[in-house]
């Protein structure tokens, strides 16, 4: 499997760690449901800030990803969920640490309220 980045003067650059399209080769996909920074072992967030609650969201993903034979690399799309879209730039500090280029996709949106009163919820498009 293997993703490009699309890349065209004739929309915008991207502005972070994600591509503005990606075109990925794979015939498998993968449906990563929504994660909540819950850390497996306690049953609880991760931390209470958004970059240990986006660390933990990641992590899951990761770890969803190697069960299925991926890694982060095979990543095409990723959603963003956020309660306070004033966290973006943090969050995009840690998001960064898990992707290299080419980038996923990427959308990010602020919303009224996350299960458990998380501050973030994050799911994955993947392909094999």
């Amino acid at each position: 499997m293997a993703n490009e980045a699309i890349v065209t003067e004739k929309a915008p650059a991207a502005l972070g760690p994600y591509s503005a399209g990606v075109v990925s080769t794979g015939t498998k996909a993968i449906h990563v449901s929504g994660q909540l920074p819950i850390d497996p072992a306690t049953g609880e967030f991760a931390g209470e800030d958004i970059q240990a609650q986006t660390r933990q969201s990641l992590t899951n993903i990761k770890n969803i990803l190697e069960a299925a034979g991926a890694t982060m690399a095979n990543v095409a799309e990723v959603t963003v969920l956020l309660d306070d879209i004033n966290d973006f730039g943090a969050m995009n500090e840690v998001y960064g640490e898990f992707f290299e280029a080419p980038y996923p996709a990427r959308a990010a949106f602020e919303v009224a309220a996350l299960p458990k009163a998380s501050k973030i919820e994050i799911k994955a498009v993947a392909y094999l």
